[in-house]
C-alpha cells in the first residue's frame, strides 16, 4: 500500500508531551478495557517451544524469530498469544464470563515496514470464557460494541487532557461481512474496500474473515487454528491524517472441534492435528472463548494524530528512511 505523508506536518504534541500522552493512553485504556470486559491482567511468555503448537503462525509464511538454549531447547518469540491465552484460562480456573488480558510484544521480521507497520508489535492480548450458547454473531457484535465504546471513552479522555486533539470517532460502529463488503465494492481490492467503507462510515467491523468469498479469494489471511472464520473480524477506523482505514483490533470467537477440523482441512494443514493445543481443542479439554489483540501503538497513533507509528514506539528503521522523515518534520522515537 502506498502512503502519502502530509505536507507541512506539525505534530500536535512534542516528543516529551508525546511520551507522557502514550502512558496516559495506555494506562487509561487497559483500565477501562478490563472493567468493560471483566478481565484481569496476567503475565505472559515472550517465547514458547515450537513443538507446543502455541505460537501463532499468522498466514503460515512469516518467519518466526527463534533461538536455541545451551541445553539445545528451541524457542520462538511469540507472534501472538491467541492459543496460549485459551490454555491459561483453563490452567487458572477462570469462570464463564471472566477473562484475562496481557501485554504482548513480538518481533515480526518479515513485516513490510511503513507508516503503520513495524517489525516490533505491541498489543493488548485478551481472552475470556464464553458459554457454548454464545457462539453466535450477536454475541460477537455485543463484545465489539463494548470495545468500541472503550475506544470512544478514551478518545474523550484524551480530548479533555489535550483539547487541541479533537474527537473524530463516529457515534456507532458499522457491521458488515467480508462478502457484503465485496459485493458493495466488487471492483476494488480487499484493502481498497476497507478504505472505502471506513471513509463512508468512519468506524467499521468487518466480520467473517478467512473463508474464500464468492470471487474465490479470502478477504484476508487468518490462521486456521484459533479464530472461527465465521465468527471473527477486524475493527477499523478512518484515519484522516493518512487518508486510510486503520486496523485497531483483530478478534473473534475461537475454534471448536468442528470449525478447527474444517479450517485445517481447507488450509491442508492436517499435520497440525497431533500438536498438543490442537488435540486439546479436539478432545474438548479447553473452554469456549472469545479473544483478540488490540494494537497499543496503533491506538496511540490514532489518538495522538501521528502520521508514523515510529512517533509512538521505538523500533528499527533504515537510516535513509529516518533522514527522509526528518526532512518532513517526522521525528521517530
Amino acid at each position: 500500500m502506498k502512503f502519502i505523508l502530509p505536507e507541512n506536518y506539525q505534530p500536535l504534541l512534542d516528543v516529551i508531551e508525546t511520551e507522557i500522552a502514550i502512558k496516559f493512553v495506555k494506562d487509561n485504556f487497559e483500565k477501562e478495557l478490563s472493567k468493560n470486559l471483566d478481565l484481569i491482567r496476567v503475565s505472559a511468555p515472550l517465547f514458547v517451544e515450537p513443538k507446543s503448537g502455541l505460537n501463532d503462525y499468522l498466514n503460515g509464511v512469516e518467519r518466526t524469530v527463534s533461538f536455541t538454549l545451551k541445553n539445545k531447547t528451541e524457542l520462538e518469540i511469540v507472534q501472538s498469544l491467541a492459543k496460549w491465552k485459551r490454555m491459561a484460562l483453563k490452567k487458572y480456573n477462570f469462570e464463564a464470563g471472566k477473562g484475562l488480558y496481557t501485554d504482548m510484544n513480538a518481533i515480526r521480521c518479515d513485516e513490510d515496514i511503513d507508516p503503520i507497520h513495524s517489525i516490533y508489535v505491541d498489543q493488548w492480548d485478551w481472552e475470556k470464557i464464553i458459554n457454548p450458547s454464545d457462539r453466535n454473531l450477536n454475541y460477537l457484535k455485543k463484545v465489539v460494541r463494548k470495545i468500541y465504546q472503550t475506544i470512544k471513552s478514551i478518545e474523550q479522555k484524551v480530548y479533555k487532557k489535550y483539547p487541541i486533539i479533537t474527537p473524530v470517532l463516529s457515534k456507532d460502529i458499522k457491521f458488515i461481512s467480508s462478502e457484503e463488503l465485496y459485493q458493495r465494492y466488487p471492483n476494488l481490492s480487499s484493502k481498497e474496500r476497507e478504505h472505502a467503507i471506513c471513509k463512508e462510515f468512519g468506524s467499521v467491523f468487518i466480520y467473517k474473515i478467512g473463508w474464500p468469498l464468492s470471487n474465490n479469494k479470502a478477504h484476508d489471511g487468518r490462521a486456521a487454528d484459533y479464530d472461527d472464520w465465521m465468527l471473527n473480524g477486524d475493527i477499523l477506523v478512518w484515519y484522516e491524517p493518512l487518508q486510510i482505514s486503520l486496523e485497531l483490533s483483530s478478534m473473534g470467537i475461537r475454534v471448536n472441534k468442528e470449525s478447527l477440523l474444517a479450517q485445517l482441512k481447507h488450509r491442508k494443514e492436517e499435520n497440525k492435528l497431533e500438536l498438543p493445543y490442537v488435540q486439546a481443542v479436539l478432545n474438548d479439554e479447553l473452554p469456549q472463548t472469545i479473544g483478540g489483540g488490540i494494537g497499543q501503538s496503533r491506538l496511540c497513533m490514532f489518538f495522538l494524530k501521528k502520521v508514523h507509528i515510529g512517533e509512538v514506539q521505538a523500533s528499527a528503521w533504515p537510516e535513509e528512511e529516518i533522514e527522509r522523515l526528518q526532512c518532513l518534520n517526522i521525528h521517530l522515537l
